[in-house]
């Protein structure tokens, strides 16, 4: 569990990531934004900031910062009430970002090394490397929904630099990264879709 010092001062270092990466932020949505670790108690590693610019039943955009090296954890967004699921996309305004997904050929020698990885429990193995401006939307299925995983931000100049990326989708009221992801601990049930972000080595 982070304590509130810890949330201050990832709060204070998100928002400088984004003022650096030229975004504005009013000082309400500064000292909003989410600081995700789920539930693991490792936030350097594992978890995102998220700032919450809308998050109605049919739409939401946020700002997704990771930190050098930090991932966030691989999960899903699967159908349900009679919804399609989220379909996401991720567009990068500052560094570099790893997305892994699944589908298509696995990367052979992918660049990121998400935290945790050697306990098996990530799933999607094709990764798209994303510079600033570029974009990639995740694809959907009728029966999984959208299947994503690692997001990773990269600095190979400096530790300090960061990706910061902006999400939008039309969904029913989930984010980017979740509150309730997967167990990051254990492996995960067959044919079951996931996304993850992590900043690389």
């Amino acid at each position: 569990m982070l304590t509130a010092a810890q949330v201050r001062q990832a709060r204070d270092r998100a928002a400088e990531m984004l003022a650096a990466a030229g975004l504005v932020i009013t000082p309400s949505e500064r000292a909003e934004i989410e600081v995700v670790d789920f539930g693991l108690g490792d936030l350097e590693h594992l978890g995102t900031e998220i700032v919450v610019y809308v998050n109605t039943e049919r739409v939401c955009a946020k700002e997704l910062v990771l930190f050098p090296h930090q991932t966030c954890a691989e999960h899903r967004h699967p159908p349900f009430d009679r919804t399609p699921g989220k379909e996401e996309t991720f567009r990068v305004r500052k560094g570099v970002v790893f997305l892994h997904v699944e589908g298509g050929e696995p990367t052979p020698n992918p660049r990121a090394h998400p935290a945790r990885a050697e306990r098996g429990v990530y799933t999607a193995t094709r990764e798209i490397v994303l510079h600033p401006g570029e974009q990639f939307t995740v694809p959907r299925t009728p029966s999984t929904g959208s299947r994503a995983a690692p997001m990773a931000p990269s600095s190979p100049s400096s530790r300090r630099e960061v990706a910061t990326t902006s999400t939008s989708s039309p969904t029913p009221r989930s984010a980017g990264c979740p509150s309730r992801p997967t167990d990051a601990r254990s492996p995960r049930p067959p044919n079951s879709p996931a996304r993850r972000a992590r900043s690389a080595s």
